[in-house]
């Protein structure tokens, strides 16, 4: 299982993030979205970019966004952009123009919602099962995704618990990405942050560990 954290916005909380024991696989930051408690403007952006990242992937997280920002942030280095609101079309000329690997951002509600993935699955890196609300997250199933087909991974988020127990997810989804609950009182908290990366690690071995016996026996 890989992890990604979402909506870093200050040095301190991504620097734990980054030199933690057991650190994420990626880390997402909010681009665009200016309604956001997470949103980072640029010329902030460009001090977290000073911090050496290790071998995490760095995700722009982008709300239908137009070409102003895709050009403002063009030369930072993201190695995905995490897309909301975005058809197609559109998908693909900026996977093509910018050179980027994509993260196609699905939002359900309901469980017809899902069926929007299959326009995506060609252009996409990975398909992003998502809440409905950018702020306040609307739960949904997360069953939902259990059995769909769907050759690239999958990544799952909203009303997922810092301290949520894991296994029920193994068969659900490739990656699990966490923001909000990750928070205190608006801010990144590293204890939270901890106990979710320990968890993700636990839970990686013991799926090693079991996989080990299987082969044996």
């Amino acid at each position: 299982m890989q992890s990604k954290i979402c909506g870093i916005k200050d040095v301190k909380s991504l620097k734990y993030i980054i030199n933690h024991k057991h650190p994420p696989n990626f880390i997402g930051f909010i681009c665009n979205y200016t309604k956001s408690k997470r949103f980072v403007r640029l010329k902030f952006l460009k001090n977290l970019f000073y911090i050496k990242r290790k071998n995490i992937h760095f995700v722009s997280v982008l709300v239908n966004p137009k070409e102003k920002i895709l050009e403002k942030i063009k030369n930072f280095n993201f190695q995905y952009y995490q897309l909301y609101d975005v058809t197609p079309k559109e998908t693909l000329r900026i996977k093509k123009k910018y050179k980027k690997k994509i993260i196609t951002a699905i939002t359900i509600q309901k469980k017809i919602d899902i069926k929007q993935y299959k326009k995506y699955i060609k252009i996409s890196d990975i398909i992003l099962f998502d809440s409905k609300g950018y702020e306040k997250s609307v739960s949904f199933n997360h069953s939902y995704i259990k059995n769909i087909y769907c050759p690239v991974k999958k990544m799952l988020a909203g009303n997922i618990k810092f301290n949520s127990k894991l296994d029920k997810f193994s068969k659900i989804t490739d990656i699990i990405d966490l923001s909000g609950s990750l928070e205190t009182s608006g801010m990144k908290d590293c204890k939270k942050i901890d106990i979710f990366l320990k968890n993700i690690k636990k839970l990686n071995d013991k799926n090693k560990k079991k996989n080990t016996i299987n082969r044996s026996t």
